[in-house]
Order: C-alpha cells, then sequence, then structure tokens
C-alpha cells in the first residue's frame, strides 16, 4: 500500500487528517508534517524524511501539500527528487483525500495522482450551479 505524507502550512495537515478518520476511520501508513512559523526548507525535509522512517514506503510515498511552490510543496519535491517512487499532488482537499483513501489497496502510485486530481477537482462546487442543472430524468423527455 503507498504511504501517504500529508505536509501543510500549520496544523491544517493533522486537522484534515482527523476530519477523513471521521468519515473514513483510521488509515494505516498515513503520516502528517505541519510547517510551523519560524521554520525553514530544511526543517521540512528532515520532517518528512522522519515521518518516512515510521512509514511503509517500499509501495511509494504519495506527498499530498497544500500549495504549489509554497515550503511544503518545495521540501517534498526535495525529497522526491532524492528517492523512488514519489510524488507530490498539491490543493489537498477533503474529497481527494477520501478517494485516495478508498483506492490505496488496489492502486499504485501513478493511479493514485490520477485519482486525487481528478477527486480534488470534481469536490469542488458550486450550490446554485448544481441547482441550475436539469435532472436526469428531465432529459429524457
Amino acid at each position: 500500500m503507498v504511504a501517504i505524507m500529508v505536509g501543510t502550512h500549520g496544523s491544517f495537515s493533522k486537522q484534515i487528517l482527523r476530519s477523513a478518520e471521521m468519515i473514513f476511520g483510521k488509515q494505516e501508513n498515513v503520516s502528517s508534517v505541519t510547517f510551523e512559523t519560524g521554520e525553514g526548507i530544511e526543517d521540512l525535509v528532515e520532517k518528512y524524511k522522519k515521518a518516512a522512517e515510521k512509514l511503509n514506503c517500499k509501495e511509494g510515498v504519495l506527498f499530498l501539500v497544500d500549495l504549489f511552490g509554497g515550503s511544503p510543496f518545495n521540501a517534498a519535491s526535495r525529497v522526491v527528487t532524492e528517492g523512488d517512487n514519489m510524488d507530490v499532488l498539491t490543493g489537498i482537499n477533503l474529497p481527494m483525500l477520501l478517494e485516495i483513501y478508498g483506492s490505496r489497496g488496489f492502486s499504485n502510485l501513478e493511479e493514485l495522482v490520477s485519482i486525487g486530481k481528478k477527486a480534488g477537482a470534481e469536490g469542488i462546487k458550486s450550490l446554485r450551479e448544481v441547482l441550475a442543472q436539469p435532472d436526469d430524468d428531465e432529459e429524457l423527455l
């Protein structure tokens, strides 16, 4: 099973894992890393490496971070370029994380990236747009 490492500014990484646990249950082979005020990239790289030591990374590691180009992304990118079978996916949101959880048992790293990108984007909706769409039954008439 691919290891999941969530890295964000502040405690968002811990909180999104807690939220996902409420819905999907406790997950194995998952870790969170927080980027705190006053820390630098080197601190984050070390945190990622220490977290990875506690995970089973044989089938790969997927880093889920908040912002492309942010410090959690930059540090994860450094770890990924030094390792094998790793990737970084940005824009973490709850739909993305839940879909990845549901697919980890039968998907490889590349498939999880694709699944995560799709679920993350599809999880963004406008109520007004959804309400304005015709019902499936109406389309058949």
